[in-house]
């Protein structure tokens, strides 16, 4: 893979690398039948999940879809909840010859809505939703809070060099040419001068949504993953 800029890379890691994880496990389905068997087997786990009706209010999903993500879900994760050990789990076998062990902690994080330790199948799906059929702005609102890690509402130079330094361990050995050691510092030293605006050494939301939304090629690739499923 060959890296124009890590910082285009930073913003859509969070969806193309999510995306490819369902498929590559089973996530992201095509063809089941709608049938009452989904709807016995969402009775039979530990948490049973909000009426399908209520999920289809709130997310972009139809009730089809839901019980197609629903019949994904329940394969890798019979209990009902993803906790934070799934998460790496799944990377892990997905990225063999990285560690993405931080990376998958920095996402279950944002995914992790409430705090509780544990991803419910609803968590999964709102935040699904927004990743494939959220608009742009409700697509960048999500990444800014993956990469504010303390959730104080803003960006600072050492959080997303934490998440550079996750991506980079999880997959810049992988890339070609091979990233150099400080890559990610250089690359968020190029960032924050490109979105800090007011130079005052963090990056709001409206900063960060503005400079996305200014660049080509992160608003270009953001189309692509639009109705994926």
């Amino acid at each position: 893979m060959n890296l124009e800029g890590l910082e285009m890379i930073a913003v859509l890691i969070v969806i193309v690398l999510f995306v490819k994880v369902l498929e590559q496990f089973g996530l992201i389905e095509a063809g089941l039948e709608d049938t009452v068997e989904d709807e016995m087997e969402m009775a039979t786990v530990r948490h049973r999940p909000e009426a399908l009706e209520l999920l289809e209010a709130q997310s972009k999903f139809t009730k089809k879809e839901l019980q197609i993500l629903y019949r994904g879900f329940k394969n890798e994760c019979p209990s009902g909840v993803f906790n934070e050990k799934t998460f790496k789990e799944i990377y892990s076998q997905f990225f063999p010859q990285g560690d993405s062990t931080t990376y998958a902690h920095f996402l279950f994080n944002a995914f992790d809505t409430d705090h509780n330790g544990s991803v419910s199948f609803e968590d999964f799906v709102m935040g699904l939703s927004i990743l494939l059929r959220g608009t742009v702005q409700e697509k960048l609102n999500w990444a800014f809070n993956l990469y504010d890690i303390n959730k104080d509402g803003y960006i600072t130079k050492e959080e997303m060099l934490d998440i550079m330094k996750a991506i980079y361990d999880m997959m810049g050995k992988c890339t070609y040419p091979v990233l150099k050691e400080d890559a990610p510092r250089q690359h968020v030293e190029t960032f924050f001068q490109k979105m800090d605006k007011n130079k005052d050494g963090v990056v709001t939301i409206d900063e960060f949504i503005e400079s996305c939304q200014k660049d080509e090629n992160i608003m270009r690739s953001m189309q692509l993953f639009e109705n994926v499923i």
